[in-house]
Order: structure tokens, then C-alpha cells, then sequence
């Protein structure tokens, strides 16, 4: 009887601790992503600088590309530069735009990708996907997974604090978007992969479940795990599906609606989850999700985050038309906005009481 399995898209090492970035080039050379230490590594402007007067010793074969932005433009324009000279590989070194732009630059250019984290904003540094704005708004482009990701916990701890607390809105916000999809297998027969659902929905739970905060090491191991394994979950499944329901519907509809003042990506996202979980009446993982996304300093109503209910209720009731063809909670009760009114007005009761 033949053995059936899978082969999982990951990357060949995944290195997360206090000091990862002293021995950068060592491991590349020990993984052989590049021996030669030819690197093309993109950084930014700012905080990448810093880094780069840093690294450089120890990175003497390596060029360095500083990126303007997180645009289509600067992506393209990225990966136009790196072609004249022959690399190993990509390093995008720095935030989520920096990693984004160098994702798309190195698939372009046809080079694995090397992402270096130096916050913990969200769960994109090592997901298929490149997130860049274009001249109609914000596109999701397909990309090769990060051949390697190294997150040095020094460096996490050294970036404001906003950065890991939207990095754990994001992680948190799986639990509600597998339970959407789980809703759409159910409802509309939507195929589910398994494997990609277990490991979102595992990777959210161990971030709202730890009792640690954002100055503890060991909850930074957690959060960064878990965000790790969530762009692993979205290459299994072949779509962001497993960590995108109605939180990111919610999360986009306040981008959309309000680019000038919306609030980080978690937190937007972690209210979203939160808004979405009382909904599907689930007052039990609704109730640890508040009391968690508190305790972390996240908003729980729009109120934290400078919004009024009745903007909420916009964003709310716009929400599914930002991913047409998702089916979530939102899609399933089809409700109008005086009856999202309502049930916002219960949410706010149940999170002041």
C-alpha cells in the first residue's frame, strides 16, 4: 500500500532568539543559501541604517538597496536595481513594507528571499504573499515563500511597542477567520484544508492563551512562532484564507473607508475577530479575546482607536464587498446596517459589563 504525504512550503530554517542577527551570515553560509556571501540586501531608510552599520563587517560581499516605500513601484524599481549584480539571494531586512518590496524583487528576479524581522507587526514576513500598494488602492501579489526567516528578539524588543501589539491582534484574529471558514465548508461546501486550519487556529490560540506580556522573551518566542506559522498555514492552503475572515474584511472596509485615519492592521483586525466571535455567538472565545486584546493594550471598541460607533457600523456593513467571494459571518447573516447597529450595541454592552 503506498505512503501518500504531502510536501509542506516552508522555509529550510526558521531561526527566532535574542542574537539571531550576530551569526547572519554564518548561517546562511552553513544552510548554503549563500556561500559566497553575495547578498542583495533591501533596508530602509531609517531604523535599516542603524542596522546596516551594524551588519556590514560581517557582510562584506553583500550590496545594499534602500527602499523608498512599500509601493508596486518601489518593488519594481527594487528589483531593477538588483539585477545588474549576481547574488546568492535577497535579504529584506526591516518591517513589513521592506520585506514585502523585497519579496516581489526577488521572485522578479528569480532569488530566493532571506526575511529579517525586525518587528512583529503582522503575519506577512513569511506568507506567499506581497502586500504593495498601486495606483487602485493596495494589491496582494503571489510570491515564493521566504527560503529563510530570522527574527532576533533584541531587535523585536528595541521597536516600539505598537509593533508586537498589532503583530498579537493579527495572530489572535486566526481563531475568528478559521471559524469562517469552517462556516463556509459548511454552508456553501467550500473545500478546507485540514493541515492550514490546524496550524492558524493553533498558532492564535497560543498567543491569547499565554499569560505573559509584550516584555517577556518567552511570549515574544510565542508571537513570533505563531506569526511564522500563520504565513506557513496560508502556503499550505494556497490562499490567506486560514488567517483572513471577517476581521480582515473589517480591517480592510476602515482602510478603505477611512485611509487617513485608520488605526495598525492588528488592531483593526483583532476588533474585527473580537466583533466577528460575538456574532457567531460565541460568548465564551469572544470573552477571552477582549480580556486578552486589554490586557495587551488593543482596542476593543472603535471608541480606542478614534472611530465612532456609527463608523463602525459603516465599515461593518461595508465589509464584504473588500473580498468578494469570501463567505464569512458577515456574508451568512446578510444583516442591514440597523441591524448591525443592534448587534454592535449588544457587543458594547458585553465588553463594558
Amino acid at each position: 500500500m503506498p505512503v501518500l504525504t504531502r510536501l509542506i512550503p516552508s522555509p529550510v530554517v526558521v531561526d527566532i532568539n535574542a542574537g539571531a542577527l550576530d551569526d547572519l551570515a554564518g548561517l546562511l553560509a552553513d544552510q548554503r543559501i549563500s556561500a559566497s556571501g553575495k547578498l542583495a540586501i533591501a533596508i530602509s531608510g531609517g531604523s535599516g541604517a542603524k542596522l546596516r552599520e551594524r551588519l556590514a563587517p560581517a557582510l562584506p560581499g553583500a550590496d545594499w538597496y534602500e527602499v523608498g516605500g512599500g509601493t508596486l513601484d518601489d518593488a519594481i524599481k527594487l528589483g531593477d536595481a538588483m539585477k545588474k549584480g549576481r547574488y546568492d539571494a535577497v535579504v529584506g531586512l526591516g518591517g513589513g513594507k521592506i520585506i514585502d518590496c523585497a519579496k516581489y524583487a526577488a521572485a522578479r528576479i528569480g532569488l530566493p528571499l532571506v526575511a529579517v524581522a525586525t518587528n512583529l507587526s503582522h503575519d506577512g514576513l513569511c506568507s506567499p504573499v506581497a502586500t504593495l500598494d498601486n495606483d487602485a488602492g493596495r494589491g496582494s501579489y503571489g510570491v515564493p515563500n521566504p527560503i529563510a526567516v530570522v527574527i532576533d528578539l533584541d531587535i523585536i524588543r528595541e521597536a516600539p511597542v505598537r509593533y508586537v501589539r498589532s503583530g498579537i491582534g493579527d495572530a489572535i484574529s486566526n481563531i475568528s477567520a478559521v471559524a469562517d471558514w469552517e462556516l463556509s465548508h459548511r454552508e456553501t461546501g467550500e473545500d478546507i484544508d485540514g493541515l492550514a486550519a490546524a496550524m492558524a487556529r493553533q498558532a492564535g490560540e497560543a498567543v491569547l492563551r499565554h499569560p505573559g506580556g509584550v516584555g517577556d522573551d518567552s511570549f515574544l518566542q510565542i508571537l513570533a512562532e505563531g506569526l511564522v506559522l500563520t504565513g506557513i498555514s496560508m502556503s499550505v492552503a494556497g490562499d490567506s484564507r486560514p488567517a483572513s475572515g471577517a476581521c480582515h474584511e473589517i480591517n480592510h472596509a476602515f482602510d478603505l473607508l477611512f485611509p487617513k485615519r485608520a488605526a495598525s492592521h492588528g488592531e483593526q483586525c483583532g476588533l474585527g475577530a473580537a466583533f466577528a466571535t460575538h456574532l457567531r455567538g460565541d460568548t465564551e472565545t469572544c470573552s477571552l479575546m477582549v480580556e486578552s486584546l486589554r490586557r495587551h493594550g488593543l482596542p476593543v471598541t472603535p471608541g480606542e482607536i478614534g472611530f465612532s460607533d456609527e463608523e463602525f457600523v459603516k465599515a461593518v456593513a461595508y465589509a464584504p464587498q473588500t473580498r468578494p467571494g469570501r463567505y464569512t459571518i458577515l456574508e451568512h447573516l446578510d444583516l442591514s446596517t440597523d441591524q448591525i447597529r443592534d448587534a454592535y450595541a449588544d457587543y458594547a454592552k458585553t465588553v463594558s459589563s
